[in-house]
């Protein structure tokens, strides 16, 4: 059975606690973390702020299927600030439980950008498999389509996640990004927008991105993994409420996914 969640995303810096309830409330089976320092999720948490997100969660019955972070796995940055940066995540996703952590490109779409990104996630590969977490590389910035991705994911044994929104406001269809990805997809981000211009989060199904497309190719393949709602209120402080977003999320992946 498909499962759903939401990223935190959708009430920067609300207490964690608050947002468990929400999910609760809503029936949300998972929380997407969002990791950042103005979150009560960050790297740097102490032992014992650990153990009390992982009950928090534990106790509502909610899973972590992903902890988003912001590490981009193609830029420019030295290597060891980038490894240093994606194993703390790496530690932090298996003490809260999560089962994955999402890795930007953030590179420039040239050649030396994947490069980097092979040795990058070859030498992640045996912190993420020792400690249970996933790599995963979202279809965004540098390398939005899944062509890009699975490009850049070639010869490695990272998983792609696909943000519905990149691939098809970069003219990529969602057969297209479901083909390039195959069996290398592992985690897929909904969301809805007025158009490729404007990128205000609004209820599913009253915008432009192809969600009915999607859910039909996702049902059709046979999909069975995380569906997570990211309502990006952190970067559109207009949107309306994420509250007003999760009955929407909910419908979707139960008529398309159940």
């Amino acid at each position: 059975m498909t499962r759903w969640a939401f990223s935190t995303l959708g009430v920067p810096g609300a207490p964690l606690a608050e947002t468990v309830r929400l999910a609760r409330e809503h029936g949300a089976a998972g929380l997407e973390l969002r990791v950042h320092p103005d979150e009560e999720v960050r790297l740097g948490l102490d032992t014992g702020e650990r153990r009390r997100i992982r009950a928090l969660l534990a106790d509502a019955g909610l899973e972590v299927p992903c902890l988003a972070t912001y590490v981009r796995i193609c830029g420019d940055a030295p290597d060891r600030e980038v490894l240093e940066e994606a194993r703390a995540a790496i530690a932090l996703a298996r003490d809260l439980g999560g089962a994955a952590i999402r890795l930007f490109p953030g590179g420039v779409g040239d050649g030396a950008d994947e490069d980097r990104a092979v040795r990058r996630l070859d030498a992640l590969a045996a912190d993420a498999d020792a400690a249970g977490v996933r790599l995963l590389v979202e279809t965004h910035d540098s390398h939005p389509t899944g062509e890009a991705v699975a490009r850049l994911l070639a010869g490695t044994g990272a998983a792609a996640i696909w943000d519905l929104l990149h691939p098809w406001r970069h003219g990529e269809s969602p057969g297209a990004t479901m083909a390039a990805l195959g069996d290398r997809l592992a985690y897929v981000q909904i969301k809805d927008v007025a158009s490729p211009a404007d990128l205000t989060p609004i209820p599913l199904g009253s915008g432009a991105v192809p969600l009915e497309e999607a859910g039909a190719l996702l049902r059709g393949s046979g999909w069975r993994g995380w569906v997570s709602l990211e309502w990006e209120k952190a970067w559109h402080p207009g949107a309306l409420p994420l509250p007003e977003a999760l009955p929407g999320a909910r419908a979707w992946t139960e008529r398309h996914l159940p």
